[in-house]
């Protein structure tokens, strides 16, 4: 009987692995320049640590942040239609 206790024992040990590498990328710090030449540092996963993000868009420029005019094609009077049926809801251009 305590020969089948030393095999149970034996088959519940968990063997001890050795830690490979981490999953997790890089974290570092990188260079952000937006379009209007301001620049400030932040912390991202992209390329290396000091590596330069230029950016084409931005908040400042951009007129889906600053509330720019925007452009609506009408196909097939569609708009035209909408506007007809709900343009008096108070919306005023």
């Amino acid at each position: 009987m305590a020969e089948n206790t030393q095999q149970n024992q034996k088959a519940v040990k968990v063997e001890k692995r050795e830690k490979g590498p981490t999953v997790h990328p890089d974290y570092h710090f990188i260079k952000v320049v937006m379009t209007n030449g301001t620049e400030f540092r932040t912390r991202s996963t992209m390329g290396k640590e000091g590596d330069t993000l230029n950016l084409d868009i931005d908040p400042n420029t951009h007129p889906a942040w600053t509330g720019g005019q925007q452009q609506l094609m009408d196909r097939g009077g569609r708009l035209s239609r909408f506007n007809s049926r709900f343009g008096n809801l108070g919306l005023k251009k």
